[in-house]
């Protein structure tokens, strides 16, 4: 299952929802920091959620407008969450950022502008962690589970950043001893 079959599978999970309402709640909790989810794809997904058996849609009358298609979990949907998070709590995945190849041909480039590139890449950090602490920030009180997320996030984005100057001090005395 894919990083975001299971999201929406276990947004579906913690109540049904309609199509926009996914959206809605991907966009308030900051869900495309840590998944690639477009809009787009939500309905995409819906429907072959649905062909695989792991959703069922109901029309419902919506207050306002017409009526939408609710999602619910089915029993095998319910499984696969339960097997999907499991899963994605106990193993961890190799990634491979971009930035692990910049490090690798290292041997090419000047330190000195290696260490500018860095500081462009620390100062995007900075700019990331901003945003993520400000969405945290503007939408608590939020479910520990929603917290976990967010901490997480700003924890590794601190993280990074933090290896990141450590390194470019590091390229820093390289280019001074030549």
């Amino acid at each position: 299952m894919t990083n975001t079959e299971l999201a929406v599978l276990t947004l579906i999970a913690e109540q049904p929802r309609h199509g926009y309402e996914i959206e809605q709640v991907i966009e308030e909790r900051g869900m495309r920091e840590w998944t690639e989810i477009g809009f787009s794809s939500i309905y995409y997904l819906l429907r072959k959620l649905d062909r695989e058996g792991l959703i069922e849609g109901h029309l419902e009358e919506a207050e306002r407008g017409p009526a939408r298609k609710v999602y619910h979990l089915t029993p095998a949907g319910k499984e696969a969450v339960r097997a999907g998070v499991l899963d994605a709590l106990s193993v961890p995945v190799r990634c491979y950022p971009p930035l692990q190849l910049g490090l690798a041909n290292l041997p090419g480039i000047p330190p000195a502008e290696a260490a500018a590139a860095l500081r462009r890449y620390r100062d995007a950090l900075s700019e990331r962690l901003a945003h993520v602490q400000a969405r945290w920030e503007s939408q608590r009180p939020l479910p520990y589970f929603v917290e976990a997320m967010f901490d997480h996030s700003v924890t590794m984005i601190q993280a990074e950043k933090a290896w990141i100057e450590g390194f470019i001090a590091q390229l820093e005395q390289e280019d001074e001893h030549g």
